[in-house]
């Protein structure tokens, strides 16, 4: 894979200095078959997802359908939504389904210009980042959909019908998903800002006041105006930073470790 970095050690680069290093045709012909596979993996999980398209939109819109009143249900004010919305769904659940094959597939590309203590903290991050996405999204789901939905359709004036847009609501909760999925991404955000050397543990711990602010006031633009729907997002969010600077220290104590510092496999 790619040379190593200036400023390493340079005892690496001679480890093997007969082998020789994989031509740039090579690297661009290996990457092409990285990402024919990371297609074929969201095409076969749209193959399997699409027939249930209509079920799996019903299932998403169940917090808001739950809400509605007696007689009342969404409409489609395009005439193309009903086809559209719940292939949109399952493209975005196909290339939900398939983050795991994905970054197992970046992983297996950058994984031979890795030194084996890079591997060992790489791997794990690549898993735990998919794991807290898909956490974020869960909690979205069944946290938070609840009460932003509950909240919108009690504050509305009296004698207003609400009918939600089948498309309009998708894009809004794909859109939630993403926030949440991103947001809970903070350990991995934190603990990659402290190898990089960017800042250091005891900065970011210095620096908590202002993380708990920033904490809230993102709550307070994710969710509804309300003081509990916003401290269930702010409070995750923080505890995942905590999370976030004790994972880095084990981290960084990791990489300084010099008896780990070996060179690729070849």
């Amino acid at each position: 894979m790619s040379t190593r970095t200036e400023g390493e050690n340079p005892d690496h680069h001679d480890a093997n200095p007969e082998q020789p290093e994989m031509p740039l045709v090579e690297h661009l012909l290996e990457l092409r078959n990285r990402l024919l596979k990371m297609v074929l993996a969201v095409a076969i999980c749209f193959a399997v997802i699409y027939p249930f398209a209509n079920e799996l939109y019903l299932w998403l819109a169940e917090p808001i359908r739950t809400l509605l009143p007696v007689g009342q249900t969404m409409i489609a004010t395009d005439i193309t939504s009903p086809f559209f919305a719940p292939l949109k769904l399952a493209l975005f659940l196909s290339v939900f389904a398939a983050i795991p094959i994905i970054l197992y597939q970046l992983w297996s590309f950058v994984a031979p210009g890795l030194y084996t203590h890079e591997k060992r903290l790489a791997f794990p991050l690549l898993f735990t980042s998919v794991v807290l996405f898909y956490l974020g999204a869960a909690f979205a789901y069944f946290v938070v959909f609840p009460l932003v939905f509950g909240f919108f359709t009690a504050i509305g004036p009296e004698g207003i019908v609400e009918l939600p847009d089948i498309s309009s609501y998708l894009n809004f909760v794909l859109k939630m998903f993403f926030a949440f999925g991103v947001a809970f991404e903070i350990p991995i955000a934190t603990i990659l800002l402290i190898l990089s050397g960017a800042t250091t543990p005891a900065d970011l711990a210095a620096k908590r006041p202002y993380v708990v602010v920033g904490c809230f006031v993102i709550g307070m633009m994710l969710t509804p105006p309300d003081i509990i729907s916003q401290t269930l997002l702010a409070l995750p969010m923080w505890i995942l930073f905590e999370l976030g600077i004790l994972f880095g220290r084990l981290a960084k104590r990791e990489v300084e470790d010099p008896d780990t510092d070996e060179p690729p496999a070849e």
